[in-house]
C-alpha cells in the first residue's frame, strides 16, 4: 500500500504549489520523498521475480525528480502534483520498455510500455510489430490482458509508417508513436493493503507485452554492434 502520508502531502501540494509554501514545508517532503523511496524498493523487489531485466534496479535511478522545468510550458506551477517512478533496467532514463507507477491523488495509474521512443527504438518495435504481428496481437487480445489494459495509448501516425510497404494487414499497429497499456487506480485502491499484490497481478500481465517490445529494441541494439 502507499502510505496515507503521501496522499496527504500531494493533496496539499496541489493546494499550494508555490515555492514559499514548500520550503515551509520541507520536512514533510523529504519524509513523503523517502515514504515513496521505500515503496519503490519494494515494488522492485516484488517484480523483479517476474520481469529479471529490472533485477538490480535501485529506487533513486527510476524515481523523476519533483521539479518541473517550466521553461517552455505554459503551467508555471513549480513543482508536480505527484510522485512517479519508471521501473526499467537503466532506472528511469532507459530506453527500455518498463513499468511507470504514478502516484497522484485521484489519478494514479500504472503503464506498462515505451513511451516517446526515440527515432531508433521506435523504428525497432516497428520492426518487431511487423515481423511478428500476430504475436503482439494475441498479447493484446489475451483475456486478462484485455480486461486490465482495453487499449494502446491512442497517439498515432494518421497513415502508416514510410519505411513499412502499405498494404501491410496489421498497418494500424505500426501508426503508434507510443507503445503504452495503462490502468488507473482510486485513492482507496492505492491505500489498501492489497496495493502491492495488484501491481504484481498487472506486471505479471503486462509482462508479455514488455518482452515483445524489449526483443524489438534489443534486436536492434544488437544488428549496431555487430555493424
Amino acid at each position: 500500500m502507499i502510505d496515507p502520508f503521501i496522499i496527504n502531502y500531494l493533496t496539499q501540494l496541489k493546494g499550494h504549489n508555490n515555492r514559499e509554501w514548500f520550503n515551509d514545508n520541507k520536512k514533510d517532503y523529504q519524509k513523503a520523498k523517502e515514504l515513496f523511496e521505500v515503496f519503490v524498493t519494494k515494488t522492485i523487489d516484488n517484480l523483479k521475480v517476474i520481469d529479471s531485466t529490472i533485477a538490480g534496479v535501485e529506487a533513486k535511478e527510476c524515481i523523476f525528480r519533483i521539479f518541473r522545468d517550466v521553461r517552455f510550458s505554459k503551467n508555471k506551477e513549480p513543482y508536480k502534483n505527484h510522485f512517479g517512478a519508471y521501473l526499467a533496467k537503466g532506472g528511469r532514463k532507459s530506453t527500455m520498455a518498463g513499468y511507470y507507477i504514478h502516484i497522484e491523488p485521484g489519478q494514479s495509474m500504472f503503464a506498462s510500455g515505451v513511451y516517446a521512443p526515440a527515432k531508433d527504438e521506435l523504428k525497432a518495435i516497428r520492426k518487431e510489430v511487423y515481423n511478428f504481428s500476430d504475436e503482439l496481437k494475441e498479447i493484446l487480445n489475451e483475456k486478462s490482458f484485455k480486461t486490465e489494459f482495453p487499449e494502446l495509448y491512442n497517439d498515432k501516425l494518421k497513415i502508416g509508417p514510410k519505411d513499412f510497404p502499405k498494404d501491410f494487414k496489421d498497418m494500424d499497429l505500426l501508426k503508434y508513436k507510443s507503445y503504452i497499456v495503462s490502468h488507473n487506480f482510486s485513492d482507496d485502491e492505492v491505500l489498501d493493503h492489497n496495493f502491492s499484490h495488484k501491481l504484481i497481478k498487472l506486471t505479471q500481465t503486462a509482462w508479455p507485452f514488455n518482452r515483445f517490445l524489449n526483443e524489438g529494441i534489443l534486436s536492434e541494439e544488437e544488428e549496431i554492434i555487430l555493424d
